[in-house]
Parts: structure tokens; sequence; C-alpha cells
């Protein structure tokens, strides 16, 4: 039996100590190990090799949609499912516009979990009940026939620098953390607010939490 080498990316604990729960019950799982840090997640992926990302689509630093887009760049046969507590078609679509080939929920997850993983490794998409594959067939005609288009046009690195400000990093940090300049930083925030019209931070960190880019403050 070929083992199946497991990353598991979720910024609580608690979390991922159930995740593995649930999947070292099979044999031919291996959890090969942990982050909880968007940014972390390329390394990781280099120095471990595994077969499977389940990765939280909230994350700190870096979310789980741009880190699906860098990982599909970087290793494409990397089969990534995206966990979460949204199940609306907007996420939905969004993930597997990115790379995800499973979304599975939260509240379902240790059901779900095991039949998502080989599912992707046999090349199928896997998405949590109640999602449907009907709805979210019908969601993409519509952007693609420009029916409608639920995402702003930000670039990847604009969507990083949008998460960043959100969760109240100063440029400083950002710079650092994204590895650009300070004056980059201010660049990509004065592109930011032109093109989402935005006059100040609370607009701003409104627009981050509407796109799913970070959580609630009180969460």
């Amino acid at each position: 039996m070929d083992e199946t080498k497991i990353l598991i990316v979720d910024d609580h604990s608690i979390v991922r100590q159930g995740l593995r729960r649930v999947l070292e019950t099979q044999p031919d799982f291996n959890i090969v190990g942990e982050a909880d840090d968007g940014i972390q997640v390329a390394d990781c992926v280099e120095q471990l090799s595994p077969n499977v990302l389940i990765l939280d689509l909230m994350l700190p630093g870096l979310n789980g949609l741009d880190v699906t887009k860098q990982i599909v760049r970087q290793s494409p046969h990397v089969q990534i499912i995206i966990l979460s507590m949204h199940g609306t078609t907007a996420y939905v679509v969004e993930a597997i516009n990115s790379g995800a080939q499973g979304y599975v929920l939260k509240a379902t997850a240790s059901q779900d979990l095991v039949i998502a993983i080989r599912e992707v490794l046999a090349g199928r998409r896997y998405l949590s009940p109640p999602l449907s594959e009907n709805e979210l067939e019908d969601y993409l005609k519509k952007i693609e026939t420009g029916q409608f288009d639920p995402w702003k046009p930000l670039s990847g690195r604009e969507r990083e620098v949008l998460q960043l400000l959100a969760e109240g990093h100063s440029r400083t940090e950002i710079a650092a953390q994204l590895s650009i300049s300070e004056r980059t930083v201010d660049s990509h925030r004065t592109h930011i607010m032109q093109k989402l019209n935005l006059e100040n931070q609370a607009e701003l960190y409104r627009v981050a939490l509407s796109r799913g880019l970070i959580l609630p403050k009180n969460q």
C-alpha cells in the first residue's frame, strides 16, 4: 500500500490535533508536518514533499487562497484541499479557481476529510455536502459570461498587502514579510485604495472581511 504524505496547515492547534487524530486512523496516511501560518507553507512543502495539503482558508500572513496559487505554481503535483467554515458558493469558486481540488467544511471535517483525500488522489474534485457541483458550475458560467464578478480587480500581491494591512501590520512588517521595500508597500496600498474606492483603514478592513481574507476581530 502506497503511503500518502499529508501536511496540515491551520492556525489553531486544537484543529490541527483533531485533524491529525482523524487522519491517523488510516494506515496509509502519514502526517509529515504541520504549519500555522500561510507564509510558512511553501517552505514546508518544499522540505516535506507532501502528496496532499490540508489548508485552512483563513490564515495569518497569507490566506489560504493565495497560498493555494503559490503551491500550484511551485509544486503542481500536490493535491490541495481547502478547509473552511464558509460554505458560500463564492468562497468555493475562488478556491477551485485558485487550484484547490477539494473543499471541506470544518463542521463536517471529521466525516468528510478522509473521503476528500481519497477522491482528490484519484483525480476527482470533492466538495463537502451540502455544497453542490451543479450550483458551482452555474456560478462559474455566470462569471465566465460576465453576469457576475464577485471579486474586485486586485493582483495577487495587492491581495497579500490588503490582508496584512487589514490584520494591522505596519508597512515595515509587511515589507519584511513579503521581501519588498516599504515604498513598494505604499504603492500597493495606494493602488488598492484606488481600485476599491476606499478612503480609510476602516473601509479597507471591511472589504478584507467581506472578501474572506480575514476573520472578524472577535473570533
